[in-house]
């Protein structure tokens, strides 16, 4: 295998200049083997602010898509628009990286997946969290035996909300959206990841407040028609028959509160916020009286979105198989839409899709 600090910076642009992109855009000072150069959106006057603050180039779409030097296209447009904006890159020859979910339909990402695999791309997405020290921390002990054999999970998301903060929540009340769609994917990824593909599921929604007030700015004041459910429950069996349960939800009247844990024959594991790369991970075997944190040995601690990306450009260069990739991405989305499926039909659903887990993370990578 070529060590990855000895291959050539793979050039990434980035389609979307909204809230998350600052964090994308300073990826390539983390990682090395990546550059980015462009960043577009359909309001160029927020892909010029976000180019200036960067050191990048505000482009065009079009102009993007048209650079043949840009490798990977990192897609950070909002869920509606993450299947249209893939698919165009794809069409121009770009692998591509989306933000989550991969799509808002699962046959919106079974286009893209056929459309890659016909033109020998790939496709990746988010989140790339579970890459991260503490949760690969967490799968290291799982492997090891440290609590047994898995038997039951249990995790929770609740909060209030995001219009009284986000500059332009409403979005994450229309289809692609709700807290499923928004969190979901942390601690479903999170899930699999450690515990293995799901097999089927069974799931209860609600919507509890059928509009929402935003009072952030610029648009204090504006109703939103809530569109998709804000309270997401279900229980998920694995296939190695480990049972999940998972609650997401906008209803709270305060506050954020989340949680993943994970039980098994031998001991407990305490695992941090999926939506983190560190920790704390604690973990509590049977006969000892007092949890017991377990050091984080990985390198990537800190707020590290772009590793993902990263690892899909080394992996391009390698020929390996990247971790975030559409396997693990569409089963996610897979078991997002089951549970909505389940609660409107009134029935387990079987999941159409698997996965295998990806190849755990090195501690010094890269």
């Amino acid at each position: 295998m070529i060590p990855i600090m000895a291959i050539s910076s793979t050039v990434i642009g980035i389609v979307g200049a909204g809230n998350i992109s600052s964090t994308y855009l300073e990826a390539d000072r983390k990682f090395k083997n990546i550059h980015i150069t462009k960043i577009a959106d359909i309001d160029m006057d927020r892909a010029r602010a976000q180019a200036e603050k960067f050191g990048k180039q505000a482009v065009t779409v079009d102009e993007l898509l048209a650079d043949p030097e840009i490798a990977i296209v990192v897609n950070l447009t909002v869920p509606a628009a993450h299947a249209p904006v893939a698919l165009r890159a794809l069409e121009a020859g770009k692998h591509i990286y989306n933000e989550k979910p991969l799509a808002t339909t699962r046959e919106d990402a079974r286009r893209m997946i056929a459309l890659a695999e016909s033109k020998g791309l790939r496709v990746g997405g988010a989140p790339d969290t579970f890459l991260g020290g503490g949760l690969q921390t967490c799968r290291k002990l799982i492997d090891e035996g440290a609590i047994g054999r898995p038997v039951v999970a249990f995790a929770r998301m609740l909060s209030c909300g995001m219009e009284s903060w986000h500059p332009n929540p409403e979005f994450f009340f229309k289809p692609g959206g709700g807290p499923m769609f928004d969190m979901g994917p942390y601690y479903l990824t999170a899930l699999v990841t450690l515990l293995g593909p799901a097999r089927r599921v069974s799931g209860m929604t609600r919507i509890t407040h059928p509009e929402r007030l935003i009072t952030s700015q610029p648009f204090y004041g504006k109703k939103i028609v809530v569109e998709v459910p804000t309270l997401v429950g279900g229980l998920i069996e694995f296939s190695d028959g480990t049972i999940a349960q998972i609650t997401t939800t906008f209803d709270v009247a305060e506050g954020y509160e989340v949680g993943l844990t994970i039980y098994g024959t031998e001991g407990t594991l305490y695992c941090p916020d999926p939506n983190t790369f560190g920790g704390p991970v604690r973990l509590k075997r049977r006969n000892d009286k007092e949890w017991h944190e377990i050091p984080i040995q990985h390198k990537w601690v800190e707020n590290s979105r772009g590793l993902g990306v990263a690892d899909m450009a080394a992996a391009i260069q390698e020929g390996r198989p990247h971790r975030a990739g559409a396997e693990l991405t569409y089963h996610v989305l897979d078991l997002m839409h089951a549970f909505h499926d389940s609660a409107r039909e009134g029935r387990h659903v079987t999941l159409e899709s698997t996965c295998e887990r990806p190849a755990p993370l090195p501690p010094d990578w890269p």
